[in-house]
């Protein structure tokens, strides 16, 4: 581990807890990394501002990679951003319109446009999403559409996925949680934009160390030499990582952030 430069998390299921908050010790520990001149990336499905909120002590000594990989933001200048073509989106809001139960968030860098639901449900998209407006129709839409983001009440990978599989390859079509399908350009995913970052930093994978719990991880896990999959993580998560620590409600990143402390002082 003494020779890691940098460090990528994904949010939900991996750095935050079941109640989506973020440790104080890892806190803690963020300030060793930065000690070890140890770079930290938080990589999530999330939207930016989202990310923000969660890590706002933090927020202007690391790199952000929001909505799958579809915006790199590093001190507010965006290095990366991918947008689905406009066109597009149109036939796929046709499409999701035919989907029983379920609900689309269109991703923008700012806020997110929500369709009319319920109140209970909105209460739900904004623990994800907390700058919104809800909208009644899809030409209400006013920015740029990064990512498409479904929810089902009970299961996106058995009542969503079915209907979307077909846009693959040429959208990139991924179960990112318990109740989301997310759908983005094809070269949008966190592999990308963390292979971007490698290449940008000059860091190599052997220098890298990735936590991931959902199979939005798959492809950044395979850049890195230190691939950890969450006791949590999907079966597929598990399959791709090299190795595993505990849960995110046992604390399974800053477990192993302290080891690589404890390494990277020794050398």
């Amino acid at each position: 581990m003494k020779d890691v430069k940098m460090v990528v998390t994904d949010m939900d299921g991996t750095l935050l807890n079941s109640n989506h908050d973020v440790s104080s010790k890892f806190f803690e520990l963020f300030k060793d990394l930065k000690q070890q001149n140890i770079q930290f990336v938080a990589a999530s499905g999330r939207p930016y501002y989202s990310i923000v909120k969660k890590l706002q002590p933090i927020k202007n000594d690391i790199i952000i990679v929001a909505e799958n990989g579809g915006l790199v933001i590093q001190n507010q200048n965006v290095l990366l951003s991918n947008q689905l073509n406009p066109n597009r989106v149109l036939e796929l809001y046709t499409l999701i319109s035919t989907i029983a139960d379920t609900y689309p968030i269109f991703c923008t860098q700012h806020q997110a446009f929500i369709l009319r639901a319920s109140d209970d449900l909105v209460k739900t998209f904004s623990e994800y999403y907390s700058d919104y407006t809800i909208i009644d129709s899809f030409e209400d839409i006013t920015d740029d559409i990064i990512k498409i983001a479904l929810y089902h009440t009970s299961n996106s990978e058995k009542h969503i996925f079915p209907f979307v599989k077909h846009l693959k390859p040429e959208l990139n079509v991924v179960v990112s949680g318990n109740h989301w399908v997310d759908i983005s350009e094809a070269i949008t995913n966190k592999g990308n934009a963390l292979s971007f970052l490698q290449k940008q930093l000059n860091i190599s994978p052997s220098e890298t160390m990735v936590f991931g719990d959902y199979n939005n991880d798959l492809e950044m896990l395979t850049c890195a030499k230190y691939s950890y999959a969450m006791a949590n993580a999907h079966p597929n998560v598990k399959n791709v990582a090299n190795f595993e620590t505990e849960s995110n409600d046992n604390n399974g990143v800053e477990l192993v952030l302290e080891q690589l402390i404890t390494e990277s002082r020794k050398h």
